[in-house]
């Protein structure tokens, strides 16, 4: 198992970002995939049609998301935790997300930088 810290900078305000990482009609606005999606502690979800699912443990409005991924029978939970901070640029967003399998680590540290991050700074920019 592998953790990944890495921090990125959105143009849009944390009161944005965080509705962009909460609402289901706007996760879908930016991924362009149905998802399900809500703010309720104890709550499934499923973000680019099935591909990511979980359960949400913790939000603490515009700051903070705690979730857990699923990636099939492992003995401890995948956590991830987003951190939401008020930059110049619009919110610097602090990722942490911890036990991941090894044999996934690379699709799923790319899988952030291009496809989760990397999407919503272009969805942002434009």
């Amino acid at each position: 198992m592998k953790s990944f810290k890495k921090y990125y900078t959105i143009p849009a305000p944390p009161e944005t970002l965080y509705l962009a990482l909460t609402n289901p009609l706007t996760i879908q606005l930016w991924t362009g995939e149905p998802a399900i999606m809500s703010t309720e502690p104890g709550s499934e979800f499923s973000l680019w049609d099935g591909s990511i699912t979980g359960k949400n443990l913790e939000f603490e409005p515009n700051q903070k998301i705690v979730q857990q991924w699923d990636f099939g029978d492992q003995p401890e939970p995948s956590i991830v935790t987003i951190k939401l901070h008020p930059a110049p640029e619009g919110t610097s967003v602090e990722l942490r997300h911890t036990n991941i399998p090894d044999e996934a680590y690379d699709d799923i540290t790319a899988g952030w930088s291009e496809s989760y991050f990397g999407a919503l700074e272009e969805f942002y920019r434009d």
